[in-house]
Order: structure tokens, then C-alpha cells, then sequence
């Protein structure tokens, strides 16, 4: 006979109604499939840890995005944000799906062409534009998003120089009732900012102005604030048709919108509280229509979203190393899963739940990484079972920003998975091996020996 599993006597008040300083009643249940794919058999075959990324739920967003927004807009676009997660599996995903690339740097600039982005369907943006790159975006007839004066120079200096107009947009900052302001990037306005450098582009003959652009933050609770931005957009853009008689081509809203993630601090989880793609839809377009553009001559709406569309659409699957008591009592488990890893752990309190079958007693828990540092925390708090050596974790949501901002630290990065809509494991990104890590390196020859 089997022996049974030891758990201790607790008692623990416990909430069948609404929550309340309690909490709610714990009613996990365990992933044991991605997209009916067995978790054991995804880790048995690919390692641990193991990014999983779904396809099938990448589509799905993208489609209900757009029909949010082109039920309620008649001309709208959306470009994928490389800098979100810029695989190149991800990004062609989204590409064959009708978003163009918005890039912000001179590398995913190259990265979008390497994936066969026509340069007229890529959105330069960013403060950081060499001018080699600002070449290229000019020659590739793509849109130049200018953020500060000294990109205007040089957009001006090469343009003249190649003899080829630069098709250009400017970025705006703005007070929408949000605080702090996104006012390091762009122009502001309110303090007349905006309008100094759009009065050098009409009256420049190497730039031709084909848009206005804003990004007003970063995971926004408020989907009023977009409202308000378009409105100032609106304004802009017909202050520039009556100034010069000139029609600007599109409003570029950017992104920011929050995804389903529960940001640190929040009584209750995103699904429940944070705006939909709807809500964001709905203030957005409601403003634009309500402006006092001509029915011929509403400008073409182009979203950047990233994180609404990709959190949702991938995992991290990860193996319990240990279980220990702090000092004070409480439950740790350790994971192989790292901040290294999961970066926006800091920030968001993830969904880490069991991959097989569990007990019903569950118990206060910090979730540690394997890694020597006191700040590979995953989570400070979570109600979860016992989990046991070897067994399996789902850490939902994580599609946004980990897989561009992990860093090699302590361990090597792992494989990273897609599941297409036919349910096959498809391998797109390999795992780390140190042989890569070396290739890097250059020992001076005077190190190359030594005696211990």
C-alpha cells in the first residue's frame, strides 16, 4: 500500500462570498494542457523551464482587436511592437494578420525587413535613431516618427543630402489627467512645443508630414486618457489643414493598453478590473468621429498595441526544485524559474499555478528562483497546495516584454516553443549552450594559462 502524504493540522478562515480582508476561497485548478498539449509531455520533450507561446490564442487577439476597433472607425490599422516580443515566429504571426512593424531601433528595424516587412509598412519610432539607420528608413520610404530637434536636423540633413523627401510624423506629449506625463519623448502639447516643430516640417522642403503620433503610457487603467489624446490629436491635425491648407494621412495612437495581468498592490485580478480592448476602442474612436474632421477626410487610425494582444498568448512552465521553512513559518518553494527570466515579476503578480493534480490543502506561499540573489522573487505571497520536488508550475501570462528583456544571468536561456492551430510543438527560439556564450569572448593571450 502506497504511503500517504503527511499534512500538518491548519485551521484557516476561509471566505465563500465576496472577498474581503480575507480573500477569497482558494479554488485553484491545475493546467495540465497548452492548447491540449500535455504540460508533462511539453517539458519531457523541450526541458525545464520552457516558454510556451499559443498561436491560436496570438490570432485570436489580433482579430478581436480589430473588430473592436473597425466596427466603430472605418479606416483603422495596427502595427506590431517589436519591442514587446520581437521573435521573429511572433512577429510574422501578427504580420500575417495585417499589422505592419513598429520598431524602435536600428535593430528591429533590420530585424522587420529581415521578416519581410515592405519599409513603407514600417513605423520608425524612438529617441535613439542613428543616422545611418534614418538613412535607411528615408530610402525604404518608411514613416519617420520624430521625437526631439536634433532628429529633425539630421532627418533634414540626410533627406537633403539623398535628394529624397522623408515622409515623417511627429510624436506629441500631453496632459491627459494621467500623472506622470510621458513627456520625455516628443514634443509637448500644451506649451506650444508641438506646434514649433510642425511649422518646420510644412515650411521644410525635404519633409513631407503625413502624421501625428502620441504614447501616453504604459499598461493604462484609464481608457478616458486615450480619449482625451485623440481629441488633442484631432485638434492638431485640423489646426494644421486650416494653417496650410494640408491633410495629415493618419493619427497614430500608439499603445499602452493593459493586458489581463494584476499589477502588484491590486486588490483584484486584471480580468476583473483592468479596461478591455473594447473599453480602449470606444474612447479612441468616439473622440475622432466626434471631431471636426470632414466625413471624407478622417485620417487612418494606427494602433501599436503589444502587451494586450501577446501577455495572454504565452507561458512559462517551470519543475519545483525544494521546499523549506523561513525563520518565521512561513512555506517557501523554489522554483527553476529566475527574475532573470521572468522579468516582469517585479511588477506583475503572475498566475503560477500546479501542472498535475493537488490536495485541497493549500497554505501561504513565497515563490523563489534558483538564483543567488535575495531578489529572485516570483511571488511575495500566494495561496498554493503543496507542491512536492519535481513537480510541474504554469506561470500564465508572460507573452510581454520576458522574452526581450531576459537576461543570461546565473543560468542559460531556454527553448522557447509555439503550439500552431493543427496542435504541432513547433521549436522557435533554441536554448542557450555555452559554446554560444564563448563565441563572444577573447581571452589576451597572457591569461590564456595558468597554474593553481
Amino acid at each position: 500500500m502506497e504511503k500517504q502524504q503527511y499534512e500538518r493540522p491548519l485551521i484557516k478562515r476561509l471566505e465563500s462570498k465576496i472577498p474581503n480582508k480575507f480573500g477569497a476561497k482558494p479554488n485553484l485548478i491545475p493546467i495540465t494542457h497548452i492548447d491540449e498539449v500535455a504540460v508533462k509531455d511539453l517539458i519531457s520533450e523541450h526541458g525545464s523551464p520552457l516558454f510556451v507561446i499559443s498561436e491560436k490564442k496570438i490570432r485570436s487577439n489580433i482579430r478581436k482587436a480589430r473588430k473592436a476597433f473597425e466596427t466603430r472607425y472605418p479606416k483603422v490599422q495596427f502595427a506590431w511592437s517589436y519591442k514587446t516580443n520581437y521573435l521573429d515566429a511572433v512577429c510574422r504571426t501578427f504580420h500575417q494578420e495585417g499589422s505592419w512593424a513598429e520598431v524602435v531601433s536600428d535593430f528591429e528595424y533590420d530585424k522587420a525587413l529581415h521578416n519581410g516587412v515592405n519599409g513603407s509598412k514600417i513605423i520608425y519610432n524612438g529617441p535613439d535613431k542613428t543616422p545611418e539607420s534614418i538613412k535607411k528608413a528615408i530610402q525604404n520610404n518608411s514613416l519617420i516618427h520624430i521625437d526631439h530637434l536634433d532628429e529633425y536636423y539630421t532627418i533634414q540633413e540626410t533627406a537633403d543630402a539623398l535628394g529624397i523627401k522623408a515622409k515623417v510624423a511627429v510624436r506629441i506629449n500631453m496632459d491627459t489627467g494621467v500623472y506622470p506625463m510621458w513627456d520625455r519623448f516628443g514634443f509637448n502639447y500644451e506649451n506650444g512645443q508641438a506646434w514649433t516643430v510642425l511649422n518646420k516640417i510644412m515650411r521644410s522642403d525635404v519633409m513631407t508630414l503625413v502624421g501625428l503620433h502620441t504614447h501616453i503610457g504604459t499598461f493604462m487603467l484609464s481608457a478616458i486618457a486615450y480619449g482625451v489624446a485623440a481629441s488633442k490629436l484631432a485638434d492638431l491635425a485640423i489646426g494644421i489643414r486650416t494653417k496650410y491648407d494640408h491633410q495629415i494621412e493618419y493619427i497614430d495612437m500608439g499603445g499602452g493598453f493593459a493586458s489581463v495581468n494584476r499589477l502588484k498592490g491590486s486588490y483584484l485580478p486584471g480580468v476583473d478590473t483592468n479596461p478591455t480592448i473594447d473599453d480602449f476602442a470606444e474612447a479612441i474612436t468616439t473622440a475622432l468621429i466626434n471631431a471636426d474632421f470632414k466625413p471624407d477626410e478622417l485620417p487612418l487610425l494606427i494602433l501599436e498595441t503589444g502587451r494586450a494582444l501577446i501577455d495572454d498568448a504565452a507561458s512559462l512552465l517551470g519543475t519545483v526544485i525544494s521546499n523549506k521553512r523561513l525563520s518565521d513559518g512561513r512555506r517557501s518553494t523554489i522554483l527553476d524559474i529566475g527574475v532573470n527570466l521572468l522579468f516582469t515579476s517585479f511588477w506583475y503578480e503572475h498566475p503560477i499555478t500546479p501542472a498535475q493534480p493537488f490536495t485541497q490543502y493549500t497554505e501561504d506561499t513565497v515563490v523563489y528562483g534558483p538564483l543567488c540573489m535575495n531578489i529572485d522573487v516570483l511571488r511575495e505571497h500566494i495561496t498554493l497546495p503543496l507542491l512536492n520536488k519535481d513537480d510541474h508550475v504554469v506561470i500564465q501570462y508572460v507573452g510581454a516584454y520576458n522574452m526581450t528583456q531576459w537576461m543570461q544571468f546565473i543560468t542559460l536561456r531556454p527553448r522557447i516553443v509555439m503550439i500552431d492551430e493543427k496542435r504541432n510543438v513547433n521549436i522557435i527560439r533554441e536554448r542557450e549552450h555555452l559554446d554560444r556564450i564563448l563565441e563572444f569572448e577573447k581571452v589576451p593571450d597572457h591569461l590564456k594559462k595558468f597554474d593553481l
